[in-house]
């Protein structure tokens, strides 16, 4: 039977401590929750942002608005936070001179540009149709169509303080281990 070596066992066997897939079965919450930490400073990340945009619209708005936790745009940004908390866990996890460092901050850079770049601008294009809509005619074939979502992207201040949040996430999760 041919045996199937993985990164991780070819990344061990490196290290010196060479042990085989069937010594040690993966345990039922390793696959349920896995001990990665670039993909759980991720999510965490993401969760809190999310969490915390309850907080930030009552401060603004001073009204308690729950369902600001599955919106997107809004203070901070969990998209940015998300992949800043990835990217710096591959850093710490990996180093600065890793492949997938270099991958994971192309991308975080990619999404926080679309953050506050197109989906910023879309929001504001929404909000302009939605206005040239409630305008028309009660009789127009188009004054009863479903408004269109108008909070789409962020301002350049909520993609770096989502982008802190991550790095601190990243942070104080490395530091956890």
């Amino acid at each position: 039977m041919d045996e199937v070596i993985t990164v991780g066992d070819a990344a061990s066997f490196r290290s010196g401590q060479a042990t085989s897939f069937l010594d040690s079965p993966p345990s039922s919450s390793s696959l349920f929750f896995p001990n990665n930490l670039p993909l759980i400073s991720a999510f965490l990340a993401f969760a809190l942002a999310q969490f915390l945009k309850i907080f930030t619209t009552w401060y603004k708005e001073k009204r308690w608005d729950s369902k600001k936790m599955l919106d997107s745009g809004g203070m901070p940004s969990s998209h940015s936070a998300t992949v800043s908390a990835l990217a710096v866990a591959i850093g710490l996890q990996e180093g600065s001179g890793s492949p997938s460092f270099a991958i994971a901050v192309v991308l975080a850079c990619i999404v926080m540009y679309d953050a506050s770049g197109v989906r910023l601008h879309a929001g504001r294009q929404a909000e302009l149709l939605n206005q040239i809509v409630c305008e028309f005619p009660p009789d127009h074939p188009l004054s009863s169509v479903r408004p269109l979502r108008e909070l789409l992207g962020h301002t350049p201040l909520q993609v770096v303080a989502g982008g802190i949040l991550g790095c601190v996430v990243a942070f104080l999760m490395r530091n956890s281990n």
